[in-house]
């Protein structure tokens, strides 16, 4: 019995003992923090290791365990920007919208439109003859209307024409002057075949020169052939037609402002 109490003392020493030495301890920590500060102010320090990987949340200042990866949840600010609503899908079609409309654009105004050529008529007939070898010479002047209906300019680069007369070609000539139209504009073009009736066809001669006869029409079939180019692409548009032409006098038809080819 009184052994057992002399241990019982000796316990209750030790516990005193301990709790003052505690207490000491802690006063010697408390003055060391009160020194050196908060430890949680101490900046991160990262040891990485082999079986580590880089935590998305934090950027780079931490790790996780390779095996947690599908099973921590990491914590996103409600003001981060990753949050906001992606506006990919709006992104993207305003910008095929805006791409097919400017293909649309582009392709209503350089799509190749036709390029109308009407003929106007013969505009003046010089007359001349050779009694010696009874031929007659014609200077036929002839006007075309030619419309550019394209959104762009065009360039008329030569004009080829032809004259027969009773299935006979009389006269040829080629033009090759280059006249600009502009767009959705159209232009009146003169051009000048020279014509022989000989040969052949002498009895012509005193048909022309038949002084009891006023008018001394003729008919004539004329043929031009236009050809137009327009960004490397060159094209032809034909124009056939008869004409009455005096073979007796000159003759003059104006038909408004015209640039004449010679």
């Amino acid at each position: 019995m009184g052994k057992s109490q002399s241990n019982l003392a000796k316990h209750k020493d030790k516990s005193q003992d301990a709790l003052v030495a505690s207490d000491e301890y802690k006063d010697i920590q408390t003055e060391e923090d009160e020194k050196n500060g908060d430890v949680s102010q101490f900046p991160y320090v990262e040891f990485t290791g082999r079986d580590s990987v880089t935590c998305p949340t934090c950027q780079g200042t931490g790790r996780i365990p390779r095996g947690q990866e599908n099973q921590l949840v990491a914590l996103i600010p409600y003001s981060d920007q990753r949050l906001r609503p992606s506006r990919t899908k709006l992104y993207v079609t305003i910008s095929v919208v805006l791409c097919l409309l400017l293909c649309g654009l582009a392709v209503f105004f350089l799509f190749p439109r036709s390029i109308d050529v009407s003929y106007v008529g013969v505009k003046t007939v010089y007359v001349s003859y050779d009694q010696d070898r009874r031929i007659v010479y014609l200077n036929i002047t002839n006007t075309l209307n030619i419309t550019n209906n394209n959104y762009y300019a065009i360039s008329v680069t030569n004009i080829t024409a032809q004259v027969q007369f009773s299935k006979t070609v009389i006269g040829k000539a080629k033009f090759n002057n280059s006249t600009v139209i502009m767009p959705l504009d159209e232009q009146h073009i003169d051009y000048t075949v020279p014509t022989t009736i000989a040969d052949d066809m002498s009895y012509m001669f005193d048909y022309c020169t038949l002084q009891t006869i006023k008018v001394h029409n003729i008919v004539v079939m004329m043929q031009v052939t236009v050809t137009t180019s327009y960004f490397g692409h060159a094209e032809q548009v034909s124009q056939e037609m008869y004409q009455y032409v005096d073979c007796g006098g000159n003759t003059t038809s104006l038909h408004g402002h015209v640039q004449v080819y010679q």
